[in-house]
């Protein structure tokens, strides 16, 4: 497990990462050598399945950057292989409710603090860490990151914040806008006061947070304004349209010459 990424939040640095959509272990670890402090391999709106998933671990510690996963739902069933794969950091959508959180966390934790069951394989370095090394301090270093993503979670969120076990917070700013009727409309006025008021919030509560979107420069300069530490865009397969449509136009125009 990776120790500087908790040691960043802990001290208030900011994180820049990107997502990977697409699940190709090249392209995966050509992204993890390109300088991000972590990747957002994401299992939620992609075909990434599990052994999709290891592949792209091994993947991005090849290439030398830690990992985080989002698993399609806060569900511990869904959590449970993620962790036992050793993942840096798990991150949980559309929590909603401190029950939900509580969820979540409980999910991380062996007993009696949690409900996860025991049977880590690659987090357990395939034996090279003992069992009583791993239930007692490294399983522990895995981050837990809870997704702000729904307006309920905003009304609740103070006590959201409060759960033992929650390590930051990621704000989704398009299913945020759609669950108060103006989905795509992320720069709405009443968006832009929910912002505030969950940046509000979780620096009364010292967490850190951040948010997960396009890159947009504009966008991303007003959320590190609000104080976020946490800055997560791009993706895999958006770079790759994005060198393809690059090369077809310069090879159209040199075709024109």
């Amino acid at each position: 497990m990776n120790d500087t990424l908790a040691m960043k939040l802990q001290q208030g640095k900011t994180i820049v990462g990107s997502h990977v959509f697409g699940g190709m272990p090249m392209l995966t670890e050509a992204m993890a050598q390109c300088g991000f402090d972590v990747l957002w391999i994401d299992m939620e709106h992609t075909s990434i399945d599990h052994e999709n998933l290891v592949n792209n671990l091994i993947a991005a510690k090849a290439g030398g950057t830690p990992a985080w996963v989002r698993i399609p739902w806060n569900d511990p069933v869904r959590a449970k292989p993620v962790l036992d794969m050793g993942a840096e950091g798990i991150i949980f959508p559309y929590v909603r409710t401190e029950e939900e959180a509580k969820l979540a966390a409980a999910s991380c934790s062996y007993p009696p603090e949690g409900i996860r069951g025991y049977g880590p394989l690659r987090a357990l370095n395939y034996g090279g860490i003992t069992q009583m090394e791993y239930v007692t301090e490294t399983y522990r270093k895995c981050l837990r990151i809870v997704q702000i993503e729904h307006v309920d979670a905003v009304r609740n969120l103070s006590k959201i914040a409060a759960v033992d076990g929650i390590d930051a917070f990621i704000v989704g700013p398009n299913d945020l806008s759609a669950s108060v009727g103006l989905i795509g409309q992320v720069r709405h006025p009443n968006l832009i006061r929910l912002y505030e008021e969950i940046a509000d919030v979780l620096k009364q509560h010292g967490k850190p947070f951040g948010v997960s979107t396009g890159f947009n420069e504009d966008f991303l300069r007003y959320w590190k304004g609000l104080g976020a530490t946490i800055l997560f865009a791009g993706n895999d397969v958006g770079y790759v349209y994005e060198g393809a449509a690059s090369v077809r136009k310069g090879l159209f125009e040199i075709s024109e010459l």
